[in-house]
């Protein structure tokens, strides 16, 4: 089961695996000011596929363990 879901708030994932801010700022998704939003509602602000940002952020979640 993936560690993080589209439904996660940024700063949850943030929090719980620092290294994902630079896929973030890779997809220009707003992990400062918009850190209290999903990353579903982030991704889609931002213009980027939610399913590629969740797979890269479990990337290196996963990574890290």
């Amino acid at each position: 089961m993936p560690a993080i879901t589209e439904n996660m708030t940024i700063n949850e994932v943030i929090k719980l695996h620092p290294g994902t801010m630079k896929v973030f700022s890779k997809h220009k998704v707003d992990s400062c000011c918009g850190g209290a939003q999903s990353i579903a509602t982030a991704s889609a602000v931002a213009g980027a596929d939610v399913r590629q940002v969740v797979e890269e952020l479990n990337n290196v979640a996963e990574s890290k363990k």
